[in-house]
Parts: C-alpha cells; structure tokens; sequence
C-alpha cells in the first residue's frame, strides 16, 4: 500500500497497488504455451542447462541467500554470448525478481526493462512483465512511464483490455491532476467489473473514483459513489462523509437521516461527528435531542466543556424550552466569555423565569465585562428586573439608560412611563396608608 497523495478538501485518498505479477521461468516453448488472447511467437526453447542454473538461483534466493543468488546469476551472465533472446529475458527476470524481492525497485526496473527490449520472447512472459513495469513505474511516482508500458501492453494483447489497466492509468492520470481523463479511465474499469456476476469493484477503485469526482467538483457523483461503499463495503467514514456530501448538495434532511442512523449503528464516536449531529438536530427542530447528546457525550468526556460547546448547549436547552437546564450551562459558558454577552443572554433567561434577583445580576456582570452587541437592552431588562422589585427609581434609572440606544428606546420610553405611573400609584397609596 502506497500512499502517494493526500488531499486537502472531505477525505485522504491512498493510491492502493496491488501486488506485482512477477513471472517466474517456466522451461517451455513460447510456441507449445497455451495463450488464446495474443499470438504465439516462435521463439527458441530454453535449454536444460541454463534452466538448471536459474533454478539454482531461485533455490539460493527462497533461502534468503540474495548474496549467492546474484553472485550465481552473474555466472550465468558470464556466457551470455551464447544464450538466445528468451534464455536472456529469462536471466534479466530473475535479477529482476531478487532485486524486487529486495526492495530495490530501480534496479528491478532497470532489469524488467531489459526483458521486454529482447526479442522473440513469448507474448504472455512479455505482457506480464509490461503490466509489472508499469505497477512499478506507478509506485516510484513515473506516472508518463506508467501510461507508456500500460499502452505497450495494450498493443500487444489481442483480447480485451482487463479493467486493472483501466484502473492503473485512472491512478497514473489521478497523479497527474489529469482529473477528466482519470474519470474516464476509473468509470470504465469499475463499470467492467460491476458488469461481472458479483457485480463490485474493489474498494480502493470506488475510492479514486470518489477522489476524481470531488476534484472534479461534481458533489451529486461523489455522493452517488459514496452509496454504493456503503452498500457494498459499510465503513463507518463511508456514512459520516456520505451525510457530509447531502449537507454540501442542501438535503439535510437526508443529512441528519444519514447521520442518526449511523449514531443508532455506534459510529458516530468522534467530537465533531457528534458536534455536526447536534447542530442538526438543532437546525431541524429536535433541539432537545442535540442537547441530550452534547450533555452525554460532556459527560464520557468526548466533548470538552468549553466555550463554543457550552454556548450552544445552552442555546439548545433554551431552544428546547428547558431553561432551567440551560441556566446552570449558560453560567458555565459566561464564565469563559472575554465579553459580557453571555451574562446578557443570562440575564434575560432569568427574567423570563421571573428570577428578578438573578437578573439583575447577571446584568449588571454583562455590562461591567462590556463589549455589547447591544446594551440598550441590557439596561432594559435590568429596569424591568428592578421594576419588579418595586425599586422604582433604580428602574426608571436604567429605562433612561436604555432610552438613549436607538435599538431599545422606543421600548424603553414605554416602559419608563409605566414604571413612573406606577410609582405615583405606589406613592398615592402610601400617602393615603399613613
């Protein structure tokens, strides 16, 4: 597994090789070899002798004597005047494959290279190792050279082209930021395999294809794509991400269905994965539900209880008309506020509790930390706060105050003139009291 890319919008998208087809020697004549899908050449036998001394080899390198493996390779190499084409395609495969084995994919390059410029060799042996060329061009990061051997390949093979060359040169142009072209190359190869009686492609292959469309920006395909990982291979980011393509197409409706039935599955377990489905639960009217998963997931210590948390948390509470639960997570996220409008927000939910005390508290908390977005209303319901407390002057103070913001003075000017009449009132009664 190669990881040749990552990307920087949704997802990572890994560049995935399949294992190399190495050919190992087979002591036959390419012209006696059954191969239907490509022409048979006459090409000359390889002889007994040299095979015994390539299996010698092969026996050295199984015993992970790489050393003695090469050393009797180069014997062989010593007579190579007097070896024919495949005898010598055979030798440069074997140094190929030891040095693969090892690691060493450009010395395995350099002698698979060697193996398809002899000739005659028999078209299957160099099919095979066109298609390993271009697997290994791939993983060193030779996208042109890829494409090269893949159509090489293509040349030569009479039948038809398998969907792994289709795939490989999807990777190759993918690299190349060749994203229309890459589109093409991957629809066909899964579609071929889609076509087959299981009817899937392998899951990498949905991957690019779901990489190409999202740089294609084409969110309705990459959305398309998305159902059929689910359907096929149901990883948990595969419904995380498919709910975050039907919030970028607008259907958050299928969004939130999306991602609830994933929570109800046991894989929404990340911060923001939980964060997300609270906010819709919110935005869609089930508010109490986001905040009963933001107090929860608060609670197993999966949310931290800062200040954006706790502020929405508080927001879902009052929203869900449980204002006695926001109080305690409302004061929670004041205190962390640098600004005063948290305690404002506060102040308000206390007097709509009818908490005059608290109100007027928390109000004034609100306009000593300052920085109101708007601080006629503080002074608002710190006069009505008071103004229920009958201190009609503290009252009609704070109403003159909220008088000279012009988004509260038409409010407040109604208000000062009740309290003033229910001053009077109060003071008529206590006169005729005494």
């Amino acid at each position: 597994m190669n990881s040749k890319k990552q990307l920087s919008h949704f997802v990572a998208v890994l560049m995935l090789m399949s294992g190399l087809s190495i050919l190992l020697p087979i002591c036959v004549n390419a012209a006696e070899s059954d191969a239907s899908n490509v022409k048979t050449k006459q090409v000359p036998a390889v002889r007994a002798k040299v095979y015994d001394q390539f299996a010698r080899a092969q026996t050295l390198a199984d015993e992970d004597k790489v050393g003695e493996a090469i050393l009797a390779l180069d014997n062989v190499q010593a007579k190579i005047s007097s070896m024919n084409s495949y005898e010598r395609a055979m030798l440069w495969n074997f140094y190929a494959f030891i040095y693969y084995q090892q690691e060493n994919y450009p010395q395995a390059l350099n002698f698979f290279e060697k193996v398809v410029e002899e000739d005659p060799i028999p078209q299957p042996f160099e099919l095979t190792t066109l298609f390993s060329l271009s697997q290994l061009h791939m993983m060193q990061g030779n996208f042109d050279k890829t494409i090269d051997y893949l159509d090489r390949w293509e040349k030569l093979n009479t039948g038809e082209i398998p969907a792994s060359n289709y795939y490989l040169k999807a990777q190759a142009m993918y690299q190349q930021k060749s994203y229309a072209k890459a589109e093409g190359y991957i629809s066909k190869a899964i579609a071929l395999m889609e076509q087959q009686p299981d009817g899937v492609a392998d899951e990498n292959w949905y991957i690019l294809q779901r990489a190409v469309y999202y740089e294609l920006k084409q969110p309705e395909k990459v959305k398309d794509v998305l159902v059929k990982m689910l359907k096929h291979y149901d990883q948990p980011q595969y419904w995380t991400q498919l709910a975050g393509m039907y919030g970028e197409l607008g259907e958050e409706k299928k969004q939130l269905a999306i991602l609830e039935s994933a929570y109800q599955q046991g894989y929404i377990k990340s911060a923001s994965d939980i964060y997300n489905l609270a906010q819709l639960y919110y935005y869609h009217g089930a508010p109490f539900k986001g905040a009963s998963l933001i107090t929860q997931a608060m609670d197993e210590g999966v949310l931290e209880r800062n200040l954006r948390n706790l502020k929405f948390l508080a927001q879902s509470w009052t929203l869900a008309q449980e204002n006695e639960k926001a109080i305690p997570v409302l004061m929670a996220a004041a205190s962390l506020a640098d600004n005063g409008e948290l305690h404002a927000q506060l102040g308000q939910l206390h007097l709509n509790l009818e908490n005059w005390t608290a109100a007027i508290q928390a109000t004034e908390q609100a306009l000593e930390k300052g920085e109101l977005a708007n601080p006629g209303n503080a002074y608002l319901v710190l006069g009505l706060a008071l103004f229920n407390q009958e201190r009609y002057k503290d009252s009609i103070d704070a109403l003159a105050l909220a008088e000279s913001y012009k988004q509260s003075e038409r409010m407040a000017k109604q208000w000062k003139k009740y309290v003033n009449t229910e001053q009077q009132n109060a003071l008529l009664l206590n006169g005729v009291g005494s």
